[in-house]
């Protein structure tokens, strides 16, 4: 039927003066022409997304091998690389040229200081929570000749680090604001049946706002907002956003983290909203991640570290491009979320940690938010610490994950690992001098 109406009123703009001509053609091309295109961009915009998915498997599937033993070789093997040639002709020889994201100066500065402080495992992930460029990915580990790249390893568990998905949840689902008042009975940093089901008040009975319990970690009263405010079901589904129990499809390999949410409420679930728990799994490339979306108003980044693919002559076959995975929560939740963990950074459990810095002249202007999160963990048996967080001024959205696990003794908080590399990057960008050092009294190992 529109051909025949397009047909039709061609014939008679014939006869038409210029301008009734001009207004009839318009006329067809907003009417008949518009949604045709609109459908073809949708279509498009899905096709260069199944395409950015399906290079960074192949890429992947190519690289891991050697990011795996933290290698970063600058050439990749032309079999498995072939299809981004695409009609052109293949190279001579069997190599193709890579370069990665990677900031060198933040690459060096990370891996120095593991190396300083040597915990028993530690790894260190940071990238540009806007672009989801990796600026730096190292890992350690005491005992090993080689160490593997724990930045990708989904073994620690996700502890405290989850209550920012609780928090989301109940702030995105349920409307709760960051002075939600929680009302709860026992200890800060315990987990008592008999405490967190008990909806009694007595003298013993605290109150506390959602931001304050957030940036204490205080388990009891985020097991009570659970129960007060979530079902499993929102649990599962916000975990499911924040991608837990999901394949992260970077063009490197990552171990699936996993979130196992309890199908009623009672107090595995609180154990579950608290991240009191050994079998919620995270990595660091997931913890940066979460950290990303929350400053960059709830769009969730997927990382990458190829930068650029090469012929051996320069010809570029291949350049990164970032990839989202569309909003996890709307951006006003991701301001109160947001708000929670910069008081995390000013008055909670990393105030020590980042005093000075919050407090430097250089870094006023600088916003910072973090997470931190303690448990002990199976594999590798220890101490796990976790620092997610990130650090941003009007043009520049930074997310780290820091991770230490230790068997008896602590040499490093993750937090500091993380002021530490926020410290230079905004010192360099800044063109400030990066005097910060690692100190011996620091080194020193202490009781945990």
């Amino acid at each position: 039927m529109p051909k025949k109406i397009i047909r039709k009123t061609l014939k008679h703009a014939q006869n038409m003066p210029r301008w009734a001509k001009i207004v009839s053609i318009s006329f067809l091309l907003l009417v008949f022409l518009q949604p045709v295109t609109q459908s073809q961009v949708e279509d498009n915009e899905q096709k260069i997304v199944r395409q950015q998915l399906d290079e960074r498997q192949r890429l992947s599937a190519v690289i891991s091998p050697s990011l795996e033993t933290q290698d970063f070789p600058a050439q990749l093997p032309l079999d498995g690389l072939k299809d981004f040639f695409g009609n052109q002709e293949l190279p001579s020889g069997n190599a193709v040229v890579v370069n990665y994201t990677l900031d060198q100066n933040l690459q060096i500065k990370a891996k120095k200081l593991l190396e300083s402080y040597k915990p028993d495992y530690g790894a260190l992930f940071m990238m540009d929570a806007i672009t989801g460029r990796v600026l730096a990915m190292t890992s350690f580990e005491r005992d090993a000749e080689k160490p593997g790249n724990w930045a990708k390893r989904a073994r620690a568990p996700a502890a405290s680090v989850f209550k920012i998905i609780t928090a989301t949840a109940a702030i995105d689902r349920k409307g709760v604001t960051a002075f939600r008042t929680i009302r709860f009975n026992g200890g800060n940093y315990t987990l008592y049946k008999k405490n967190v089901l008990s909806e009694k008040n007595n003298r013993w009975t605290r109150s506390v706002t959602l931001k304050d319990a957030f940036a204490k970690s205080l388990n009891t009263a985020f097991g009570r907002l659970s129960l007060e405010e979530l079902t499993p079901k929102d649990m599962e589904e916000y975990a499911g956003r924040f991608f837990f129990n999901q394949k992260i499809p970077a063009d490197f390999d990552v171990e699936k983290s996993t979130a196992r949410i309890p199908a009623e409420k009672g107090f595995e679930f609180t154990e579950v909203a608290s991240g009191y728990n050994k079998f919620n799994l995270m990595s660091p490339v997931h913890g940066a991640m979460i950290a990303a979306s929350v400053i960059n108003g709830g769009k969730m980044i997927i990382p990458y570290v190829v930068d650029e693919l090469k012929t051996p002559l320069g010809q570029s076959i291949y350049q990164g491009k970032p990839l989202d995975n569309g909003f996890v929560m709307t951006s006003e939740s991701a301001n109160t979320v947001r708000t929670l963990m910069e008081e995390t950074i000013h008055s909670g459990t990393s105030r020590k940690t980042f005093r000075n810095l919050v407090n430097h002249k250089n870094f006023k202007e600088i916003e910072m938010g973090g997470k931190t999160g303690h448990f002990t963990g199976d594999d590798p048996k220890g101490r796990v610490d976790w620092f997610v967080g990130y650090a941003s001024d009007e043009n520049h959205k930074i997310a780290i994950a820091a991770l230490t696990i230790n068997k008896k003794f602590w040499t490093v908080k993750s937090s500091y690992l993380g002021q530490t590399l926020f410290r230079s990057y905004f010192n360099k960008l800044n063109g400030h001098d990066d005097l910060e050092r690692v100190p011996a009294s620091r080194r020193r190992h202490a009781r945990r």
